[in-house]
């Protein structure tokens, strides 16, 4: 066989491979461990998401669900790359699903309408509440999702929707972990309480530790301070006021325990920390450097599996 035929046959193998590994499934039901892409027809738009099925995972058995929300200007594949929530749900055996914002591009600079963010999303008022209800409503459909174990987590633009989500869908979420991110959402009434736990770093100029207006953030907006966030959550969840405080080097966590239906609210604040995810990957190659001293991956699953829906 000549070399050129080689070259051909190992690209026709490679292209099913990469077919296969993000396969777009019909049915919308996928058996093989890994991650397949799958769309939705949704509110006039083909909305897309990836879904990763751990290698232990069996139909016969319930299984946590954990949304990981890409960042403002990012896609599942960035979302993947940062957190490693797939690594970890294959440790853990979870499925995670990674759905994708809307943009002028259809797999590239992605953004969630989300409060007052961000970019297209936002200026076309897609509804991404839907969506991913939508979305949450074929998984449990077509896998063995415990509805007392589903869990939001997101960056940046993708934390704020983890946010709105949590204001919106406490019906079906037990917690969420927003990193690097705001809580900006002024009509925010969620029906049932919603465990939290957020990751903000205080030299992040993107989203202002202390709120106000980022001069570094593409769109112009006025963040609420993490403490307010706290403040409204503890409030919601009813927690107690008083705090357990816990300081390791540059990182601060504080704990707000006894709320209502076992619901909790924990901020870890990296004295040192940008806008980044801590113990990941950077979002892009300019991006802040993440801090070494905590994984937001392995914190915030420990704290999901204490906190299902009661």
């Amino acid at each position: 066989m000549t070399s050129f035929k080689i070259l051909i046959r190992l690209l026709l193998i490679g292209a099913v491979f990469q077919q296969s590994l993000f396969a777009r499934s019909s049915p919308k039901v996928a058996d093989a461990p890994g991650s397949h892409r799958f769309s939705i027809q949704f509110d006039g738009r083909e909305r897309t998401y990836l879904l990763h099925i751990p290698l232990q995972y069996s139909p016969a058995a319930s299984s946590p669900l954990v949304i990981v929300l890409h960042g403002g200007g990012g896609n599942a594949h960035n979302a993947i790359r940062i957190t490693g929530m797939s690594a970890k749900a294959d440790s853990e055996n979870f499925l995670v699903a990674y759905p994708e914002g809307t943009g002028y591009f259809k797999k590239h600079v992605l953004t969630w309408n989300a409060a007052n963010c961000c970019g297209y999303a936002e200026r076309e008022n897609v509804d991404d509440v839907g969506f991913i209800r939508a979305m949450l409503s074929e998984l449990e459909q077509n896998y063995a999702v415990d509805p007392r174990r589903i869990y939001v987590t997101g960056m940046s633009n993708g934390g704020m929707m983890a946010f709105r989500l949590a204001c919106e869908m406490s019906d079906k979420i037990a917690a969420i972990a927003p990193v690097a991110t705001a809580f900006n959402d002024e009509e925010c009434a969620p029906d049932s309480p919603v465990s939290i736990i957020m990751f903000n770093g205080r030299l992040d100029e993107h989203v202002l530790y202390l709120g106000g207006q980022s001069t570094v953030a593409r769109s112009p907006r006025t963040d609420r301070p993490v403490a307010e966030t706290i403040d409204f959550w503890v409030a919601h969840n009813e927690c107690y006021k008083t705090f357990l405080e816990e300081e390791r080097k540059a990182v601060v966590r504080k704990t707000f325990s006894g709320g209502a239906g076992g619901s909790n609210v924990v901020l870890f604040t990296i004295k040192n920390g940008g806008h980044a995810w801590p113990g990941g990957k950077k979002g892009r190659l300019a991006g802040d450097k993440p801090t070494r001293q905590i994984s937001a991956t392995e914190l915030m699953w420990a704290f999901f599996v204490s906190h299902p829906k009661q």
